[in-house]
């Protein structure tokens, strides 16, 4: 399995730019970041762990996940650049099209859209997302965003979004940027999963991981799709050596690993022991 890490971005402690450079330096393969685009005060959304206060603050200051990435793709050659998890019906389909198409372009190819369909609610209004139709707008911005990412004049007609032949440019070099759809794993998200997307990212409160990548696997040949689908697991405790031997028989394809909010000799510090302990060089 790869090796993945996070960094949830503030506006304090270590930058991504170091982060990746250190991360890369060290052997690992992914670098991550969140999205969440403002945060409203009043809110009647539960966080995903049920409950109605944050749990910390840096949900308050996120930094953009586009530009974060763009300072990490400079500084760095390898070590792909991913969300963990982006929030795109909150963007201009259009716009974030050309944004991601670009930050793949210069890149070299190595960006990857970690997304989800939006637990905040009270965040997805501001943007005139419906919450009861948040799945169907996150299709249709991604099936209008490959069509402008693979024809040469691009046109859709949804309800969310609509334009009409149009010419847009770099293309990816990858041909379509891989979507990894981060949501609980119940029936209805992998159905959803196998037949808009790319893979599954886990969230840090999954249970039973094995059996619902063995889901997933099912609606995938079911959708009639080729390959395998891309789960990357989302690591919120220690795993045991049995854990881990569970995820790679099941398929899992990388492990994500997060490290503190805090300074950059603390960070450093801390990746160095993640990737002792991974064995990485």
């Amino acid at each position: 399995m790869r090796n993945g890490i996070v960094l949830f971005t503030s506006d304090r402690g270590i930058t991504p730019a170091a982060l990746a450079e250190a991360a890369e330096e060290r052997g690992f393969d992914t670098f991550y970041v969140p999205e969440h685009t403002h945060m409203p005060v009043h809110r009647d959304a539960l966080h995903p762990t049920g409950g109605e206060d944050l749990p910390d603050d840096r949900y308050t200051r996120t930094l953009d996940p586009w530009v974060s990435l763009a300072t990490a793709a400079a500084v760095t050659s390898r070590i792909g650049l991913a969300t963990a998890v982006a929030l795109p019906v909150e963007s201009d389909p259009i716009t974030l099209a050309k944004t991601l198409a670009t930050l793949d372009h210069l890149s070299g190819g190595r960006v990857t859209v970690g997304a989800g369909f939006g637990w905040n609610t009270d965040e997805l209004a501001d943007h005139h997302v419906p919450a009861a139709r948040r799945r169907t707008v996150l299709r249709e911005y991604l099936e209008a965003m490959r069509t402008l990412w693979t024809q040469e004049e691009a046109s859709y007609d949804g309800e969310f979004v609509s334009f009409g032949p149009s010419w847009a440019y770099p293309k990816p070099p990858q041909g379509r940027i891989p979507v990894i759809i981060g949501a609980g794993g119940g029936p209805k998200t992998m159905k959803w999963i196998a037949r808009h997307a790319d893979g599954w990212m886990t969230t840090p409160i999954e249970t039973d991981i094995a059996a619902r990548i063995a889901l997933l696997r099912e609606e995938w040949t079911e959708a009639g799709r080729d390959g395998e689908p891309d789960v990357r697991i989302l690591v919120a405790a220690k795993p045991t050596p049995a854990d881990l031997a569970e995820w790679e028989a099941a398929g899992a394809a990388e492990l994500i690993w997060g490290v503190p909010d805090a300074d950059e000799d603390a960070v450093l510090a801390y990746l160095d022991k993640t990737a002792a302990r991974l064995g990485l060089a």
